[in-house]
């Protein structure tokens, strides 16, 4: 009976954190949600209150103030064309590595890995500098160039760790029916590591999607912003307008939770697989 109660506390102690930690996590965005129907006044004297209304004001006035769909499609053509460069370019980049171990590789690929200890912050003066003198700023496509660049070192690394569990024999045996180097690697091995690609993906939409900084010193103009820099549309100097801007924050993250619905099968079934690999 001793051994049975033990047992049964071990199982609630889990269960008993998980709950916890999920309280702690949804808790914000269940305050966000709620103070997205409330009128300022509301908000500040008693953020913790239901709403006495709930229209839909605060919503229409974030929409038509932030130039929401410019600003969306903005975040979508960023987030989806810097994931897939990103996760095409570290994926052969980690194929070449692999296969080709020079002494060269070796220390390009080292020297990628150190890179990731360098903080962003340490960076961006240069950043903008440098790229503010060649007229690369201001346009969504330089972005996309530094995501690839600022992400690459990480996906490389990923990759390369399974890259290296994919048998040599695998590739010479679709050589010698006939595949060059470029079709085995798209044929082959790109699709084995699809997990791995899952994950990356996962990772670098959810950094991409929600980043502020980087946007805010690159895109100058408002009809290059994406939706997390056209909330700072709500801050004025002395004042904020909570109650749009929680509002737009919903708007923001709506379509992440949208895609994660209809996609979370896929999505989990990625990152299990990755997971055991």
């Amino acid at each position: 009976m001793k051994a049975a109660g033990d047992k049964a506390s071990v199982s609630w102690a889990p269960l008993t954190l998980l709950t916890a930690g999920l309280f702690l996590f949804i808790v914000p965005f269940i305050l966000l949600f709620v103070n997205s129907f409330k009128a300022n006044k509301h908000i500040t004297s008693s953020p913790l209150s239901l709403p006495t209304d709930w229209n839909l004001s605060n919503y229409t006035s974030a929409f038509a103030k932030m130039n929401y769909m410019d600003a969306f499609v903005n975040s979508v053509i960023i987030t989806a064309c810097s994931v897939l460069l990103l996760a095409l370019f570290s994926s052969m980049t980690a194929h070449y590595f692999v296969r080709h171990q020079t002494r060269f590789n070796q220390y390009t690929f080292f020297l990628m890995l150190s890179s990731m200890i360098i903080p962003f912050q340490a960076l961006m003066i240069p950043l903008v500098k440098i790229y503010g003198s060649i007229g690369m700023l201001d346009s969504k496509w330089s972005l996309i160039y530094m995501y690839i660049g600022f992400g690459s070192a990480m996906a490389v690394f990923i990759y390369h760790g399974f890259v290296k569990g994919i048998p040599a024999e695998l590739e010479e045996a679709a050589m010698m029916d006939g595949c060059t180097r470029t079709q085995t690697f798209f044929r082959i091995v790109f699709p084995v590591l699809t997990p791995t690609t899952t994950t990356i993906a996962i990772l670098n939409v959810i950094w991409i999607w929600n980043d502020f900084l980087l946007p805010s010193l690159v895109l100058v103009e408002p009809e290059e912003r994406t939706l997390p820099l056209s909330t700072f549309y709500f801050f004025g100097t002395y004042t904020v307008d909570y109650g749009p801007l929680m509002a737009g924050l919903m708007l923001t993250i709506l379509p992440v939770i949208v895609v994660y619905l209809f996609a979370q099968r896929y999505i989990i079934q990625g990152v299990m697989q990755g997971s055991i690999k």
